[in-house]
């Protein structure tokens, strides 16, 4: 933590992480007060609307226009923003607790079960990102449960692969040769040496991907495959607003698109700050030794 605090604010790589944490935290908060603020009536329901015109521009009654059913912009473009973490969250935490685990095992056992798991794993890594979840998606259907566990398969083999890697490298070390030699069992070695030695990488791995996943789930919503009609989420919204853009409808198009890429930008910037922060930190470890 130390270390942390101590590292240059000046440098490029500290004013994006700070920008990146800060991006976050503001959606996040947005994602909790929400449906707080829907509920005590200061914003409208996300599906309400029969009573309001049609795209309607932005005024003081709705911030962000209508859409074409009526439904405020504001409100869906806000409660959007829990849906995407919502799902993302979900996602990559389950990719973490299977890619991990296995990438842990195949590299420390070798073997068999090694070049199965490679295998299986290159074949979906080598797949398009997109592609792959617009497969699943298609057949697991619509809702945020059938949405997540699309991208969690999409994700789950770039963290085999990289625990898998470092799992292979570290397990040639003196100490655990030692512990090895002492009559230590697999399990107790990966979970005592192993675990804390390969997990340093993922963070970044997870920031980066968090930002690849909202674009994705952007991209199934606007194709029709991700969530149901009635949740908000920005890629359907995107998609809705597509008909009435060329007809100078462009707010049911710029609040949607704007949070996606405010969302994806912050992540990003979490993402690279903490790479270059982590290298850093290793090079200085380097240095000392």
């Amino acid at each position: 933590m130390h270390s942390l605090l101590a590292w240059r604010p000046q440098s490029l790589a500290a004013r994006m992480a700070r920008w990146g944490v800060a991006i976050v935290l503001a959606y996040v908060l947005v994602a909790l007060l929400t449906p707080v603020l829907i509920h005590l009536g200061v914003l409208p329901e996300v599906n309400g609307g029969l009573e309001n015109p049609i795209y309607a521009p932005p005024s003081w009654q709705h911030w962000c226009g209508t859409d074409r059913l009526g439904r405020d912009v504001c409100s869906r473009t806000l409660a959007g923003s829990g849906v995407a973490l919502q799902v993302v969250v979900v996602a990559l935490v389950s990719a973490l607790v299977i890619g991990v685990p296995l990438g842990m095992v195949s590299g420390y056992l070798g073997g068999w079960l090694d070049r199965v798991l490679v295998l299986l794993m290159d074949t979906l890594y080598t797949l398009p990102v997109l592609l792959l979840s617009v497969v699943l998606a298609f057949l697991l259907g619509k809702g945020l449960p059938n949405a997540a566990a699309a991208l969690c398969v999409v994700y789950i083999p770039q963290y085999f692969r990289v625990v898998r890697n470092q799992t292979a490298q570290v397990k040639a070390e003196l100490y655990v040769e030692a512990a090895r030699s002492l009559g230590a069992s697999p399990w107790w070695i990966l979970r005592r040496y192993l675990f804390r030695n390969v997990i340093t990488s993922v963070p970044v791995l997870l920031t980066l991907n968090a930002a690849d996943a909202v674009l994705v789930l952007g991209g199934l919503g606007f194709l029709g495959l991700g969530l149901p009609e009635t949740v908000p989420e920005w890629g359907s919204d995107l998609q809705q607003a597509l008909n009435a853009l060329p007809t100078g409808v462009w707010w049911t198009a710029l609040y949607p698109g704007v949070a996606m890429f405010v969302l994806v930008l912050g992540l990003s910037f979490l993402g690279e700050g903490l790479e270059s922060w982590l290298s850093g930190s290793s090079n200085n470890l380097r240095s000392e030794q």
